[in-house]
């Protein structure tokens, strides 16, 4: 098994517990806050700064340019000029690019899906869930605020898909864009970790 898996999910519905379940599983390096800080290292960035780049979307277009260019782009185009949103998310997108190369892993988030579009061993899932199981889990395990909690949770999926939209040529979470789409609501969490698992293992790409 030589596969890059990315997971993509909705706030709540479980995607960071089946990506680092699943890594176990197979036995292979996982991914989240993890590249941030060895995108950090290797950029000279805060770390603080790749966390908050998710929240919000950039204003400029990169995605043109995000996809085939080295993190620090073509000297010739420059880079300076680029907003500290993008430069961030050029950084990461290089750090994603080097642990794909190192060998099999999962990767949560980050439009990790999108920068590795052009690598054929990759296998995309998107993870969403039920808002009623989103807010039980937003209550016991990431301990929300319980006030207008139904309202955060939407607002912090449509951060996501902002960020994800803005920098992919793509929409965040349309079914024809991952390999897999699946309901943890209804499966659970470790029937998703099974069941990517079994598609791991009939891919022949």
């Amino acid at each position: 098994m030589k596969k890059v898996i990315t997971i993509s999910r909705q706030y709540g519905s479980g995607g960071r517990e089946i990506g680092s379940k699943l890594a176990k599983e197979l036995n292979i390096p996982f991914y989240d806050n993890e590249l941030i800080t060895r995108a950090a290292k290797e950029s000279g960035f805060a770390e603080a700064a790749f966390h908050n780049a998710e929240s919000k979307a950039s204003n400029s277009l990169l995605y043109s340019i995000a996809m085939g260019m080295n993190s620090y782009g073509n000297q010739e185009l420059g880079f300076s000029h680029l907003s500290l949103d993008d430069r961030i998310y050029l950084a990461q997108s290089d750090v994603i690019r080097k642990v794909a190369a190192e060998g099999p892993c999962v990767i949560v988030g980050r439009c990790a899906d999108y920068i590795l579009k052009e690598i054929g061993n990759v296998i995309n899932v998107f993870i969403w869930a039920d808002l009623d199981f989103r807010v039980d889990r937003a209550i016991h395990i990431d301990h929300m605020d319980q006030n207008k909690i139904e309202d955060n949770i939407l607002k912090i999926d449509k951060r996501r898909a902002n960020y994800y939209n803005y920098h992919a040529s793509e929409k965040w979470g349309r079914a024809e864009n991952y390999h897999l789409s699946l309901k943890s609501s209804l499966i659970g969490i470790d029937g998703c970790v099974e069941l990517i698992k079994r598609y791991v293992e009939l891919s022949k790409n």
